[in-house]
């Protein structure tokens, strides 16, 4: 009955236009003073101590390193060399964005940032090569996706979290996923290039590939020096991320020179904005863990599967379909913070690995920003190709058919993602 409560006031007030945050907050504290005896000091406490984790100071770190790559010219040198190294096969630019979108990824941890970044410049030289507006969209708008699973990812931190699985081990499980769907994104966009016959680049000599490689080094040295330092153990995820944002701002203030000292403040601002957003709904979605858990509905919902007979193949097509719904109205971060409480420990009593499920979720959030109607990577890609929500939609269908596929076989091929963090002694 409780749980019935507490998702009618929520799916009452999100309906309502309420952002998602504001949303948690009064239905936890609506919860709280109408319908519980909970102590309002055991809840106090739970606040401090749920945002009181060193994890989460890697958010405001990656979100600063990325505005400064977003501004500082690292995204231009990407696509320059991803276009030198694939711009002569068949949809060779569009193939470039895929790269330029996985190499972007590597350092930015957003979605958004990364189709921003890569997508207001290539697209452009995308539609005067004489490639079609819709193509370059479709390609631009999925592959940007890859800033989540490619780490380092604000998703991932923010999973980590909501579970207290470790950062290092998601990072890591995250490489191999997030390379597998860049190359099955990069396979939609070859076979329907060569299918309709799209323009191709002249193949650049060994010569071009190593200038384009030399200027983008310094861009690319980041992810070196970021996923490098996690797996030799040098520095913590959210040392990384420290180092990165300081990287970052060397690279596109004194290096690139893309951006000047009196551009600094106005990136700071910017950061600062979506860092506060994000730690608002981390606050709420702490105390909305804090309820679930209090009521017991996470046990209730595990008890009852168990109960029915429902083994974890079951439990995680029912994963993917409510997340991929909730992907219709939600954006990653509250899908992460409201879902993970309750589905987490349903995972861990049918044995599925926290970690292996976190990549799940990522490639679930993945998805749901290609889609309408609230995919933010559509939003994204139709601020910067002035096409409507429903163009759009028309364009990414055939990558988003590929990534609903590869979906399926990073949930039931748990392999695919622990591979990796098992090889170097992660788990």
């Amino acid at each position: 009955m409780n749980a019935a409560i507490i998702f009618f006031l929520l799916l009452v007030l999100m309906l309502t236009g309420m952002p998602i945050s504001i949303s948690l907050g009064l239905t936890v504290l609506t919860f709280l003073f109408g319908f519980t005896q909970v102590p309002l000091e055991s809840v106090a406490l739970k606040l401090f101590t749920g945002i009181e984790k060193f994890e989460i100071m890697a958010i405001p770190f990656f979100i600063l390193a990325g505005n400064f790559l977003t501004h500082g010219g690292v995204a231009r040198r990407m696509i320059n060399f991803a276009a030198s190294m694939v711009g002569h096969w068949y949809g060779g630019l569009g193939l470039g964005g895929v790269l330029a979108c996985a190499l972007f990824a590597a350092v930015s941890g957003s979605s958004p940032a990364t189709v921003v970044a890569i997508g207001s410049i290539l697209l452009p030289a995308m539609v005067k090569a004489g490639f079609p507006k819709s193509f370059g969209a479709g390609v631009i708008t999925t592959s940007g996706a890859l800033g989540i699973l490619i780490p380092p990812s604000i998703v991932m931190v923010m999973y980590s979290v909501a579970t207290n699985t470790s950062v290092g081990a998601l990072f890591m499980a995250g490489v191999v996923p997030g390379l597998a769907l860049a190359g099955v994104l990069a396979g939609v966009t070859w076979y329907r290039a060569k299918k309709y016959d799209y323009p191709r680049l002249p193949k650049a000599s060994w010569l071009e590939r190593l200038k384009a490689f030399k200027e983008s080094a310094w861009g690319l040295l980041l992810i070196v020096i970021v996923m490098g330092g996690i797996y030799t153990g040098l520095f913590t995820p959210t040392e990384a991320a420290a180092m990165s944002a300081v990287y970052a701002f060397f690279v596109a203030v004194f290096v690139y020179k893309d951006m000047g000292l009196k551009d600094v403040p106005r990136v700071l601002l910017n950061s600062a904005n979506m860092s506060a957003m994000l730690l608002y709904i981390i606050t709420n979605a702490v105390l909305f863990s804090f309820i679930m858990t209090n009521e017991n509905i996470p046990q209730s919902l595990a008890d009852w599967m168990l109960g029915n007979g429902l083994g974890p193949i079951a439990f995680l097509l029912a994963v993917n379909v409510i997340l991929l719904l909730a992907g219709n109205f939600m954006e990653p971060s509250s899908i992460v913070l409201i879902f993970a409480p309750i589905l987490f420990p349903v995972a861990m009593k049918l044995g599925i690995d926290p970690v292996h499920f976190g990549i799940i979720m990522v490639v679930n959030m993945e998805v749901g920003m290609c889609h309408p109607p609230v995919g933010l990577n559509l939003y994204v890609a139709s601020g910067i190709t002035k096409m409507g929500i429903t163009e759009l939609t028309v364009a990414v269908w055939p990558w988003l058919l590929a990534m609903i596929g590869f979906l399926m076989v990073v949930t039931y091929w748990p392999g695919l993602s622990l591979w990796f963090p098992r090889w170097l002694g992660m788990m």
